[in-house]
């Protein structure tokens, strides 16, 4: 019962469910629950990772990708 309580329930659209387990199919994944948490935690650690980066380090990358005419 405990582990109930970390959850809650996410409605989307029932084609949108659909989709996504014939994506799926095959994959690996148990179900749609379990692939649209996977996709989301990666979301969330993508933005979390681009939100710490190093304001320096990101002005050298600017500063590379002028160099190297990618950038005016």
């Amino acid at each position: 019962m405990k582990d109930q309580r970390n959850k809650v329930t996410l409605k989307i659209p029932r084609p949108l469910y659909e989709k996504i387990g014939e994506v799926i199919d095959g994959s690996g994944y148990n179900s749609v629950t379990d692939f649209v948490v996977y996709v989301l935690r990666d979301l969330v650690a993508s933005r979390h990772q681009s939100q710490s980066d190093n304001p320096s380090e990101t002005e050298q990358v600017k500063q590379r990708l002028q160099a190297l005419g990618y950038l005016e």
